[in-house]
């Protein structure tokens, strides 16, 4: 085959800028309940928002920008300020239950000083907002999960110098270590019966992801392959994993990296990549599957120069 081009110019590439890239973040969704794979943006922003909560009704997500707490309309609309009281300097890890009543954030308002946050606690509020519940006064603590009855939170949480996975009641109490391997444990999420909490840990060198009984019994490694692997994410059936994938020369879940969206189907162990783009840190860190089980919402960013 032959391709002929006309009306051609070459023309000289544009000087270097000493200008500070823009960053756009674009919310996204994806089918994850069949074969396809069809990608639509929902909403686009030239500042840093970050990991979509979906809202149980499935007409909103709920992001966190800059400290605050964002509800974002499906469709357009107006962008929605959550109040969370005094609570100012949220960061990515939080979630709505699943009976849509409470949100659980991860806050750094205590402690903070004029060069940064202070150490994260979480805290719990009415679906609507208002004044934050504080439910870790150790620190620092960020929320990944909920339990289905609503009864638990699961958390990572650095003690003693090791981060790992402990669960609280909603309403506060003793915490419960479950986890104890050397490295870090991190990211928790129970499956949707409530038999299983997902997490990904460093335990065999790169990161995996791993599940355990809730009561920490049972650990048992999930993926072994050649990426890390972060922030397991299971469907409302049951039927699938999702989760980010960096490459193994990667360490940690930085922002502003080439990473992998990957769907594991749990009874045959299969992976699929549904997408590979620019993201990281603040793509999928928390839930982010629709009610209705059938899409995933994740954030990908782009660095545009200026001139």
């Amino acid at each position: 085959m032959t391709a002929a081009f006309s009306k051609v110019q070459l023309q000289k590439t544009l000087p270097p800028t000493t200008k500070p890239p823009v960053l756009y973040s674009t919310l996204e969704t994806v089918p994850l309940g069949g074969n396809s794979t069809d990608r639509r943006v929902q909403y686009v922003s030239t500042t840093r928002f970050e990991a979509p909560n979906w809202y149980p009704d499935g007409k909103a997500w709920l992001v966190n920008s800059a400290g605050k707490l964002l509800k974002i309309p499906m469709g357009g609309g107006a962008v929605e300020t959550v109040n969370t009281g005094t609570r100012t300097r949220s960061n990515n890890d939080h979630g709505i239950s699943k009976d849509g009543t409470l949100i659980a954030i991860s806050d750094q308002t205590e402690g903070a000083t004029a060069t940064g946050g202070g150490p994260s606690r979480i805290y719990t509020l009415p679906i609507g907002g208002g004044e934050p519940t504080l439910i870790t006064p150790n620190a620092p603590s960020y929320w990944h999960g909920i339990s289905p009855d609503g009864k638990t939170l699961a958390y990572c949480a650095q003690r003693n110098g090791e981060y790992d996975v402990y669960t609280i009641p909603v309403g506060g109490g003793d915490e419960k270590r479950l986890t104890t391997a050397t490295g870090l444990d991190d990211g928790p999420e129970y499956s949707p019966d409530g038999q299983w909490i997902y997490f990904n840990s460093v335990r065999t060198g790169l990161m995996q992801i791993w599940k355990m009984k809730p009561d920490g019994s049972e650990q048992t490694q999930v993926t072994s392959d050649e990426f890390n692997n972060w922030f397991a994410h299971p469907s409302p059936d049951g039927k699938y994993l999702v989760f980010l994938s960096y490459d193994k020369g990667v360490s940690g879940h930085p922002a502003n990296q080439d990473v992998r969206l990957r769907r594991m189907t749990v009874a045959t162990g299969q992976i699929t990549t549904v997408g590979r783009f620019f993201g990281g840190q603040g793509t999928q860190n928390v839930p982010n599957w629709s009610p209705d089980g059938r899409s995933v919402a994740f954030v990908t960013y782009q660095l545009v120069p200026q001139w």
